[in-house]
């Protein structure tokens, strides 16, 4: 069941936001403004911003603040800058027009070296909601973004907690995974009737908890 979609990644957070229950999963998320920008890398050094609308790692920019100034990475491409003023300018070319969101930058958990997160992918059936899928995918050498369409390798949810927090108990945080899942989905369908299939990005921190990185209602 395909069912209800809707693009704005924005319009998903807002609503994910507005329960207790799942607000603490979720970076801080802001609209892109400069100054929002300026006062969130001061504050966690990293922020990823991505489009409003669309998907596939396409237009994922990385921003960061270090010791030698701005920078922001694009797929390979990093670029410094000395100063904000100087990286916000280059960063406006970069991004062209398309409306985007900022995003608290968390540190994933790794393999090899590699980032990786999950994608959990639900649907409807008749009146109930089926796990479909639970996967890693663990992002190209290089890259910070994993989706598969950028090169991304998957691998099960199981292996690639275990391999990546071999400290935390694996089958403990895929049980909060599909529970929080469940709890995403109620808060949703309360908000958006009709939606008939979701796929949720998590990442895991290198503590082990778990990060709503963002859902999407045409996952691939």
């Amino acid at each position: 069941m395909a069912g209800r979609q809707l693009a704005s990644k924005w319009l998903k957070t807002e609503a994910l936001l507005s329960d207790p229950r799942v607000a603490g999963y979720i970076p801080r998320t802001m609209e892109y403004s400069a100054a929002g920008l300026l006062g969130m890398l001061r504050k966690y050094g990293t922020v990823v911003i991505k489009p409003v609308v669309g998907g596939g790692g396409f237009g994922v920019i990385k921003v960061f603040r270090n010791s030698r100034g701005y920078g922001f990475t694009h797929m390979h491409s990093t670029r410094m800058y000395r100063d904000f003023s100087s990286m916000k300018r280059a960063l406006d070319l970069f991004k062209a027009k398309r409306k985007y969101l900022m995003q608290q930058g968390i540190s994933l958990a790794r393999i090899g070296g590699r980032p990786i997160d999950y994608r959990v992918k639900v649907a409807k059936n008749g009146a109930h909601w089926e796990f479909r899928s639970m996967v890693g995918r663990v992002a190209r050498p290089g890259l910070f973004v994993t989706n598969l369409c950028k090169g991304g390798t998957m691998l099960s949810c199981r292996e690639g907690l275990r391999i990546s927090l071999p400290r935390v108990r694996t089958s403990a945080k895929k049980a909060e995974m599909r529970s929080l899942t469940l709890i995403c989905i109620e808060v949703l369908e309360r908000h958006f009737p009709g939606i008939g299939v979701l796929g949720f990005d998590y990442a895991v921190d290198g503590r082990g908890k778990i990060w709503i990185l963002e859902v999407n209602t045409r996952p691939k």
